[in-house]
């Protein structure tokens, strides 16, 4: 009977947004499930761990952040990254491959450049991203599929505007995972100015050609 673009536009940004800001706010939880991060007890710390504790406390800090939890988990890849919904709960995890494979002065590197994302406030503002994407794709999949289906005859409608619109939210996701894609490489270019900024800048060198000698 036609479309109502004021209400698709309501529900385009309520399930974009809305589906981006749960990811969000389950984020930390999800990590420690699905990676297997084992949170760091202070009571319990090893040396290795200590040492761990004590450099991201030093580099919060610095940065004029609350102390987030910090977790290893068993992956041998050299890997770390931060979490979760706000400032205030986040998480640090790193692999245990990291650990292995680079040296403190590269880890503390690694570290702050994962500290400068929280700072930053990256994880919220890719989710906003996501969010805006999201809803551009739901949005703009049923207005094309709608004008399509218009062309179509009558029976076949429904299932046409159907059809079409899972085929453009496919197409337009990986578009928009494009836009998602520059803007993450733009907040990593930061974080590595952060964490030089806040670990050292040749500690933050260091870190980058450990990573590069792993690939």
């Amino acid at each position: 009977y036609g479309i109502d673009y004021s209400q698709l536009a309501v529900f385009a940004a309520i399930w974009g947004f809305g589906g981006a800001f749960i990811s969000l706010g389950l984020s930390r939880i999800m990590a420690k499930w699905m990676m297997g991060v084992q949170v760091i007890d202070p009571q319990k710390a090893t040396s290795e761990e200590r040492w761990l504790l004590d450099v991201i406390h030093g580099l919060t800090q610095r940065a004029g952040l609350p102390m987030p939890q910090v977790g290893i988990y068993p992956g041998q890849e050299v890997n770390a990254f931060a979490t979760g919904p706000t400032k205030r709960r986040a998480l640090v995890a790193v692999s245990a491959g990291l650990l292995q494979r680079m040296n403190r002065d590269q880890i503390e590197g690694v570290l702050g450049h994962e500290v400068t994302h929280i700072a930053n406030g990256d994880m919220v503002t890719m989710t906003l991203l996501q969010g805006v994407v999201n809803a551009f794709v739901i949005f703009f999949a049923r207005v094309i599929a709608y004008a399509v289906s218009m062309n179509v005859r009558e029976e076949n409608r429904y299932m046409t505007q159907f059809m079409i619109t899972i085929v453009l939210e496919i197409l337009l996701s990986i578009l928009g995972m494009i836009v998602v894609a520059y803007f993450s490489r733009i907040r990593e270019f930061r974080a590595d100015r952060g964490g030089a900024m806040l670990a050292g800048r040749q500690k933050m060198i260091g870190a980058l050609q450990g990573l590069q000698n792993t690939l």
